[in-house]
């Protein structure tokens, strides 16, 4: 077995929360290995949304990334929301963008400004079969070629970065805990789609949702994401049932007479999972730490907006010798009192109950009342906890609202 010099960091998985640790641990000094089964530096993900809302924009910034995603068309968008108790919310125009782009646009992108970074080794094609472990702390990883010879990198951390199914988590040991999600999805790109329109749409159908993203290059992701119980019917006929879906929705996309530029992918089980985001020598980003309910375009910006959160909470300890499993519980800390409740709050939705009384006041009241609708937006967005709706200020307009629109 050939060992590589130590690294300070292994990351492993180069999408898009592994790139984002790899490139700003390396901009802060150190030295990174980052690790990637796939061979194709162009690889992408297939099955997502990849909506960015606007609370991940300051740390795409600070990579040095938005004006690459710029340049290549990404488009600035503000969220919509539609509910069938008063129709759309009154979101603000003036509200911070998020970012449609494309995962075969985005991808390659932020990994090759990863790879590009004095202090980033990537290994491509590289497959994780083993951790190193120094009494009972990770140490490294074991890995094989594509030829499967044996490799072995060392290091003071590892990230794992690799996803829902992640095998970092699955070797150290840490479970996530599943929570059920009783939606499904079906999505397909369409190129044309009128109204033409920058808003990232939402329609909370109550049990049912679906979503449409603009992209660059005039390309719109369309999902259908109905509950689990008219699973039948997609079944017996995809296509159908997906256009019949789309073409209900209120003010929806007009696909009829768009171009179709992909075909129609689906995605039958959706679990919701969270583990613990560290454990000493070890920490998880993105999908690795927490997959959530992509019906409400989060898991872009969260993978993001942890792994920046993971260097800055361990890069003094890792670079100057300091305790560095006091950083990771920091992180691991940080992760849980930022994301925990608006993951639960999520997951419990994704079960497919109806909306609840305060879910429906709040709707309605954000079509007539734009002090509630700001509030709105900003959780919607994530860039304020769903705390702020426990705000006496806004529970008091919106029982005002609801007093004048009785909620079914």
């Amino acid at each position: 077995m050939r060992v590589t010099p130590r690294f300070d960091v292994v990351v492993v998985g180069a999408s898009i929360g592994g790139c984002t640790a790899a490139r700003l641990f390396a901009l802060a000094g150190a030295r990174v290995a980052l690790v990637e089964r796939r061979p194709d530096p162009g690889a992408y993900k297939v099955v997502c949304t990849h909506q960015i809302l606007s609370s991940a924009v300051p740390t795409i910034e600070r990579l040095g990334l938005a004006a690459r995603l710029e340049a290549r068309g990404a488009v600035r968008t503000h969220l919509a929301a539609w509910s069938p108790y008063g129709g759309w919310m009154h979101f603000p125009t003036e509200a911070p963008y998020g970012y449609g782009v494309t995962r075969w646009t985005l991808d390659p992108i932020l990994r090759e400004l990863a790879i590009d970074t004095p202090g980033v080794e990537f290994f491509p094609g590289m497959t994780v079969v083993g951790l190193l472990s120094e009494d009972g702390r990770p140490v490294g990883v074991r890995i094989e070629t594509p030829k499967r010879a044996a490799q072995s990198m060392r290091a003071r951390l590892l990230v794992g970065a690799d996803g829902r199914g992640s095998t970092i988590a699955r070797l150290a040991g840490v479970p996530g805990r599943v929570r059920p999600h009783n939606r499904f999805y079906y999505f397909a790109y369409w190129r044309g789609v009128q109204p033409r329109t920058t808003r990232a749409r939402l329609w909370f159908l109550d049990p049912d949702g679906a979503a449409a993203f603009p992209n660059e290059d005039d390309l719109t992701v369309v999902v259908a994401a109905p509950h689990r119980s008219r699973l039948q019917e997609f079944r017996a006929d995809p296509e159908k049932a997906y256009q019949r879906m789309v073409a209900a929705l209120p003010d929806g996309p007009d696909i009829a007479h768009a171009e179709r530029a992909s075909k129609l992918i689906g995605k039958l089980e959706v679990p919701n999972v969270m583990r613990p985001a560290a454990r000493p020598g070890v920490a998880f980003v993105g999908d690795a730490a927490l997959a959530t309910d992509p019906s409400f375009g989060v898991g872009c910006g969260w993978a993001f907006e942890s792994a920046a959160w993971l260097v800055d909470h361990t890069r003094t300890a890792l670079l100057g010798g300091g305790d560095l499993d006091r950083g990771l519980d920091r992180y691991r800390r940080a992760f849980r009192r930022r994301l925990g409740l608006e993951h639960w709050l999520i997951a419990d939705m994704s079960s497919g109950r109806k909306l609840r009384w305060n879910e429906r006041t709040a709707f309605r009241a954000a079509t007539g009342d734009p002090f509630v609708a700001r509030a709105l937006e900003e959780v919607a967005a994530r860039r304020r906890s769903s705390l702020r709706m426990l705000d006496p200020r806004l529970t008091l307009r919106v029982l005002r609202q609801a007093g004048r629109a009785p909620v079914p």
